[in-house]
């Protein structure tokens, strides 16, 4: 029986609620995200997401000898990117830098002759101060490794648009939530060019098609070992199979006295007599819904769900949860053992395969190096 989104009841002000079973992960494209209401941003680690990123792989199409992971997304370049800007977001609003003087240029290092300059080196540096970060040699070795992945992109025929780099800096923007120009600005007050933050996410984006091309196809997942670890993590809680409706008391764009719609929630709770009159009951509240969820089996929920849910039979309600956008309950509508593997494996693909991708990635860019003439003045 597949889920269905549609709200089947909705009570007194008529407003539709939407609600999520499972929390579903922000992504950005330079793993910065900012505080709403708040005067400083704050820097969080995720998942990249410009064009689809590492975490966004299907392993789930690897078939026949060569294995091939078919993915509509760019993967391990943009990690790089993604570690290296984490923290920009925590120094943006501070003012006080001042810009460097322009100077003559002086050859740092070169990569297969071509150039890298002291004032390329001093820019990455200054991004590197905004991050909060430091090192001369780290920042130096950041722009060989670009240089070769830009080289190893040429060779293979793959190219970066500059409309690809303007998407990706609009959203680190948004992400930040300034425009690009004030994004242009800020960098510029404490002496960091755009075109270096450009310069950096070319090249991750290069690596990233790189990647795809080159080492996707490197990578093997073994079905048998995956489902032997799949097994193993098959537990009471994650062996059931569901038919779930969920009830959320809303709270539109999250903003209401949460305790007391969890209250106004208990007593829906305390007196539910089962799916059946699950959305005659909710027209007792006020903007109280019922949408039906569907089937779900256990670990497609968060844990802490599943576990709830293996303790309470058919006709039973979960306790009441603060979700983004009010308080929510799950009613168990039916209910079936169900060891099914399907799901886990299909997570253990994803992670086994990221972690196989990372390594070929960083082994095939040792191997560009190793066979690249590198001088460091």
């Amino acid at each position: 029986m597949r889920g269905s989104s549609m709200m089947t009841a909705i009570s007194n002000s008529g407003r539709r609620g939407r609600s999520r079973v499972r929390p579903i992960a922000r992504r950005t494209i330079c793993g910065i995200r900012s505080t709403s209401g708040s005067r400083a941003h704050r820097a969080t680690f995720w998942a990249s997401d410009a064009g689809g990123l590492l975490r966004h792989t299907d392993f789930g199409r690897i078939s026949g000898q060569q294995s091939r992971l078919q993915t509509g997304t760019q993967t391990i370049g943009m990690t790089i990117m993604v570690r290296m800007l984490a923290a920009l977001a925590l120094s943006l609003t501070m003012m006080m830098g001042m810009a460097v003087p322009a100077s003559a240029a002086s050859v740092v290092a070169s990569v297969n002759e071509q150039p890298i300059t002291d004032l390329q080196l001093n820019a990455r540096l200054r991004l590197y101060e905004l991050e909060g970060r430091s090192g001369r040699n780290a920042a130096r070795d950041e722009l060989i490794n670009e240089a070769l992945q830009m080289q190893e992109a040429r060779r293979l025929g793959i190219e970066v648009t500059d409309a690809e780099v303007s998407q990706a800096i609009l959203n680190v923007a948004r992400n930040l939530r300034v425009s690009p120009e004030n994004l242009r600005e800020i960098l510029s007050s404490r002496g960091v060019n755009i075109s270096t933050l450009q310069d950096r996410m070319r090249a991750a984006i290069a690596w990233s098609k790189v990647t795809q091309a080159a080492v996707v196809p490197r990578v093997q997942i073994s079905d048998v070992e995956l489902e032997q670890r799949a097994v193993g993590q098959v537990s009471e809680a994650n062996s059931f199979d569901y038919i779930l409706k969920e009830v959320l008391f809303i709270m539109p764009g999250g903003q209401g006295n949460a305790s007391a719609r969890t209250a106004e929630a208990n007593r829906y709770r305390s007196s539910f007599a089962g799916c059946d009159t699950a959305v005659q009951r909710s027209l007792n509240f006020t903007d109280a819904a019922v949408r039906d969820i569907g089937r779900r089996h256990a670990t497609q929920l968060p844990e802490a769900i599943a576990s709830e849910l293996a303790g309470i039979n058919v006709g039973g309600i979960t306790r009441p949860r603060v979700v983004e956008n009010g308080v929510s309950m799950l009613a168990v509508c039916q209910k079936a053992q169900a060891r099914d593997t399907t799901f886990i494996k299909n997570q253990l693909r994803q992670e086994v395969g990221n972690e196989q991708l990372r390594a070929e990635a960083d082994k095939y860019l040792a191997e560009v190096r190793s066979r690249s003439n590198i001088v460091i003045r």
